[in-house]
């Protein structure tokens, strides 16, 4: 996968993510979640396009390291919805299989980054 198809995907998921916003109910706890997960859901595009500019390989891993902590939360999020009953689980089981992949992907590109760097500095 190229760094351009994983960045649409990480777009298509913040923009997903925040379809489901939208759809929370009106009471505490949906503006509650609505509002964390708007932003964690939505921070992985940008942090990717920054990682992508890193100016050194531990800018690299540390950037990607944030995309990963959003998908890690965003995905928490995702399943709180389900256990409270706020959304179908049947509408968010494809957008946490997503979130699933991609926190797949950037946890293996910060293990091969971190054994590169380790390489190059022996």
């Amino acid at each position: 996968m190229t760094s351009e198809e994983l960045s649409t995907r990480l777009l298509n998921f913040a923009v997903r993510a925040g379809k489901v916003v939208d759809a929370l109910p009106d009471t505490r706890l949906g503006r509650h979640i609505a509002g964390q997960l708007v932003r964690c859901a939505t921070s992985p595009p940008p942090n990717y396009e920054e990682a992508c500019a890193a100016e050194s390989r531990n800018d690299f891993i540390h950037k990607l390291a944030i995309v990963l902590k959003e998908l890690r939360e965003t995905r928490c999020w995702l399943r709180m919805i389900v256990k409270g009953e706020l959304l179908p689980e049947e509408r968010l089981e494809p957008l946490l299989d997503e979130a699933e992949q991609l926190r797949k992907i950037i946890g293996q590109s910060i293990n091969t980054a971190r054994e590169n760097r380790d390489r190059d500095n022996k």
